[in-house]
């Protein structure tokens, strides 16, 4: 789907507008863009960089998305904070010279200027917001007559100008400031997965599985968790913990373009030690016998994809029923009592405040993040 004749393009000036240098253009839309262009200001190495980059797409937030975005006041102690700041505006430069007419209704993953490793191969989540080596992504696609990028906690962002050439790329103007993605704790609580950031909590694994690089979590819903409460309540902390590690892969990161393509079909080691198995059937995505239900939620190290069921690592044959409306449970027994793995317990809490990019992370600039995070404060509806 082309996009030319549905979105704002200034085609007049177009070879012109090729000429001019990242610092021109960000100055030609500067009643737009004045808030971005102080920031960058500010981040004179980040600002060489861009400016001697070539194939590259800069997300440009206007000035009311990042008025927006500043006041969250996490958000606006991170934009005071440079290594951060930087670290959010690596994030919206994306790989590539990409045009609007580039993006398909089909969702399409760019990896960002935000790497994931040190030069050692380690990482320190005090500084690093991202563990995804390669690059960080983010979710590009049309929606009507509308290019949408999808972020952290699947934030979409709109672009309202597009097409904004320079002779290192192309810039987009969105209305909403990228949301970096963040631990898979936070992230799991943000999206209504509380079920499972309780039983990471209660089994001590949530800093394991936030210190991970590269993941694909398959994440049960709250109802999947629920289904099998009798099943697990009178099970060992150890035994809790091989059913949550076998939900994990570790060392590749699975977005939904590759697990319906060039990865479906294919089994997958975990965590646990054991293998799932992947397989794309009346294009529905089947995780052993349970359905994905949700796909793509962007993590700090890798992906969440929602499960209607919880995987059980002693029964790995387990087959989906493709034309059913709902999958048959993979553990016997089940009833509805309340255990350890039903919503109310022990999830780690969050601040209130959803809004912002950077939302309770962890970044050394006094925001309260952690505490936070690991179930200091109760959140509502728990």
């Amino acid at each position: 789907m082309r996009l030319k004749n549905l979105l704002p393009i200034a085609l007049a000036s177009l070879a012109t507008a090729q000429n001019m240098s990242l610092a021109q253009a960000l100055a030609s839309q500067n009643a737009t863009l004045s808030t971005l262009n102080s920031l960058l200001a500010g981040q004179p190495q980040l600002l060489k960089t861009l400016s001697s980059a070539r194939n590259i797409t800069l997300i440009a937030p206007s000035n009311t998305a990042f008025s927006n975005f500043l006041a969250d006041p996490a958000n606006k102690a991170a934009a005071n904070d440079s290594n951060t700041l930087t670290q959010v505006l690596q994030y919206h430069v994306l790989s590539g010279t990409i045009a609007a007419s580039a993006f398909t209704n089909t969702q399409q993953f760019i990896r960002t200027m935000l790497m994931g490793s040190s030069s050692n191969g380690t990482t320190n989540a005090t500084t690093t917001l991202s563990t995804v080596t390669r690059g960080q992504v983010v979710g590009g696609m049309t929606t009507g007559n509308k290019v949408v990028i999808m972020s952290g906690l699947k934030q979409i962002s709109t672009v309202q100008t597009a097409n904004i050439m320079f002779t290192g790329g192309v810039m987009h103007i969105v209305d909403t400031v990228l949301t970096v993605p963040q631990p898979p704790s936070n992230s799991a609580v943000n999206s209504s997965l509380t079920s499972l950031a309780g039983a990471l909590k209660s089994t001590n694994l949530l800093t394991a599985i936030d210190s991970l690089k590269d993941v694909t979590i398959f994440a049960p819903s709250n109802d999947a968790f629920a289904a099998i409460s009798s099943d697990t309540s009178t099970l060992t902390t150890q035994q809790l913990a091989g059913i949550l590690k076998y939900h994990v892969i570790n060392g590749s990161v699975a977005y939904s373009s590759l697990i319906t393509t060039s990865l479906a079909n294919q089994s997958f080691p975990t965590l646990s030690g054991g293998s799932v198995n992947v397989r794309v059937e009346d294009s529905k995505v089947f995780v052993n016998s349970a359905q994905v239900t949700i796909t793509d939620i962007l993590v700090s190290n890798g992906v969440i994809h929602v499960l209607d069921n919880v995987l059980n690592p002693a029964n790995t044959t387990a087959l989906p029923i493709p034309m059913a409306t709902s999958q048959p449970i993979a553990f016997a027994d089940v009833s509805t009592s309340t255990s350890r793995l039903t919503a109310s317990t022990a999830a780690p809490s969050v601040t209130a405040s959803k809004a912002g990019a950077v939302r309770a992370i962890e970044s050394g600039v006094g925001v309260a993040g952690m505490a936070a995070l690991f179930g200091m404060v109760a959140v509502a509806g728990l």
